[in-house]
């Protein structure tokens, strides 16, 4: 049959293609049975964690931060006193505020198999919930820096300070200037150090060769916005890039990203990694406490911003140069904390030399 002229059916007065279509025959594949017995593993696979038998039948352990115990236990012990019924099991879950494991023990393997299944499943709910804790940065804030943008700020307000929208209060901390790659939520100390420690390895699996042991050499130059219409931004930003030409940067963020994201310390939000320092930010006119950080800085919504109209900073500024940096490491930056150099307390760093 020629695909390009099929023939022609009539039915009914109408007449139809009759379109090719060919079968694809799998010998070696099987019709998978879905039945599952008393004793087989219904909501996930039997491996995936490790339960244990005991003298009284089994046991699982389950590692979670003290915040979430509440949603496990629920209003009056509703949400726990369900997940032992429908599963017949015991579920043991240490006292507010105390770190430890969450024990669940049943007669059945499938029961607490089930219960672990059902925990985890409230726990990923509830970890996209909570606000990020900490964030993976490179540090823009040396002197040289921190001096041009400065003076980028006064050029601004002298030249456009008119513009619908512009204000003082737009500004990025010169201090915090920096680069996010990505945002994690970790709510207690072994969560930090297993982010700390992951760094670490990052460091000798790619990190190293990536960098050759040196600092990459950054140029910041350039002004971009983050949204469709430049009269109307909510996030002006610097554009990075390898004084090199190289993209080893950008392997840098991405494989990390990757790495975090595959770790399921962080969520994955675009395929590669968006490098740029938020200069200008309308996140910062509602509240002039709010940390600076970035686009995912809080959860407002963009409705409730104020918007700035961009056009003249754009025109004016789009090749203003902010100078070259040294980036020496990638720091595990805390949310809403200052060091003695006014940057981001640092729960952990990966240091390229």
């Amino acid at each position: 049959m020629d695909v390009l002229r099929p023939p022609l059916i009539t039915i009914g007065g109408r007449v139809y293609r009759k379109n090719l279509i060919q079968e694809q025959a799998f010998p070696h594949e099987e019709e998978e049975d879905f039945c599952t017995g008393p004793g087989d593993c219904a909501d996930e696979p039997c491996d995936a964690f490790v339960v244990e038998e005991t003298e009284r039948g089994f046991q699982c352990r389950v590692e979670a931060p003290s915040p979430f115990y509440k949603y496990i236990i629920g209003k009056k012990g509703e949400t726990k006193k369900r997940l032992e019924t429908e599963t017949r099991t015991s579920i043991s879950i240490p006292k507010p505020g105390v770190e430890g494991e969450i024990v669940i023990t049943g007669q059945q393997r499938s029961g607490v198999i089930s219960a672990r299944t059902r925990i985890d499943v409230l726990l990923d709910s509830f970890r996209k919930k909570q606000p990020f804790t900490h964030f993976l940065s490179f540090a823009l804030n040396q002197p040289a820096i921190q001096e041009k943008f400065l003076q980028f700020k006064e050029e601004v307000l002298e030249k456009c300070s008119k513009d619908h929208g512009v204000s003082s209060s737009l500004f990025q901390n010169p201090a915090k200037l920096h680069l996010t790659l990505g945002t994690l939520v970790l709510l207690n100390e072994q969560e930090i150090q297993k982010a700390c420690d992951l760094l670490q390895r990052c460091k000798e699996d790619f990190v190293d060769q990536i960098t050759g042991g040196q600092p990459l050499t950054v140029e910041v130059a350039g002004v971009e916005y983050m949204n469709d219409d430049p009269a109307m931004t909510d996030v002006l930003y610097a554009k990075v890039h390898m004084k090199d030409g190289s993209d080893r940067l950008q392997m840098v963020a991405d494989q990390l990203v990757e790495r975090f994201v595959a770790s399921g310390l962080m969520l994955k939000e675009w395929d590669r990694v968006k490098l740029h320092a938020t200069v200008m930010n309308t996140l910062f006119r509602k509240d002039p406490t709010e940390e600076r950080n970035n686009t995912m800085t809080g959860k407002s919504s963009f409705k409730e911003r104020e918007s700035f109209n961009g056009q003249n900073i754009l025109k004016l500024f789009e090749n203003f140069h902010f100078g070259e940096v040294q980036l020496d490491s990638v720091r595990l930056s805390q949310r809403f904390s200052s060091d003695a150099s006014g940057y981001y307390a640092t729960s952990g760093q990966l240091c390229f030399s």
